[in-house]
């Protein structure tokens, strides 16, 4: 019930933080792009990559993971693994990646409940990690913009699956920023600024703009 004497200025405890949060990337890898034919692969890649720096930039614990890199799949992305430098990926067999032990104690081990996830494809290693957290009482955000699958169609019906399960769509520039969430956060503000200019498209083009022309901490 609405009660507007509660009323007052505070988030949400729906809002991903650094440090309620878990950022999953699952089979960023070749052989998986090739299949990817729900939107410009180059697009997608460049999300990921921003994704990832988001989660460096605000110290989100991720969890990487490949399937079968070795036999089939090819090495996680390079562009991924060079956010996150001498950390491995957890390779695995297992198309829903929730059934790996190993997967499932990495996200475990950091304590968090809200799983940033991503990856391909969407119809499948990402559907099916997605309905089995959640059915563990994780809450599970899907960048949708940084996960594909092989046409348009598998993509938005395995999102439609995920979202009638719980799961809530977002893209990378939000979770970005909702980490963010504050612009007089200086310790970030750089950071974030930075992978906007790389990464956010004419997004980041205004801010290029903006702090030539008006200065160099003009917000974003």
């Amino acid at each position: 019930m609405f009660d507007i004497a509660q009323v007052h200025a505070a988030p949400s405890a729906d809002l991903l933080t650094p440090d309620n949060s878990v950022m999953l990337f699952i089979d960023h890898q070749p052989q998986m792009f090739f299949g990817t034919g729900s939107g410009d692969r180059a697009a997608i890649i460049n999300s990921t990559v921003g994704l990832a720096k988001a989660a460096q930039a605000f110290d989100v614990p991720a969890v990487l993971t490949t399937v079968a890199a070795e036999s089939f799949s090819g090495p996680l992305l390079p562009q991924l693994a060079a956010v996150f430098p001498g950390q491995k990926a957890v390779d695995r067999t297992s198309m829903n990646a929730w059934e790996d032990e190993a997967l499932v104690e990495a996200v475990r081990a950091t304590g968090r409940k809200k799983i940033v996830l991503s990856g391909l494809w969407t119809e499948v290693c990402l559907v099916l990690p997605a309905l089995s957290a959640l059915a563990q009482g994780y809450e599970v955000y899907v960048v949708t913009d940084a996960s594909g699958g092989v046409s348009p169609a598998a993509h938005e019906h395995a999102l439609q699956r995920m979202l009638a399960a719980g799961a809530v769509p977002v893209t990378w520039v939000q979770v970005l920023l909702e980490l963010q969430r504050d612009w007089a956060r200086s310790e970030t503000y750089g950071a974030v600024m930075e992978i906007v200019k790389e990464h956010a498209g004419a997004y980041g083009l205004g801010v290029v703009y903006a702090q030539t022309v008006i200065g160099a901490h003009a917000a974003g």
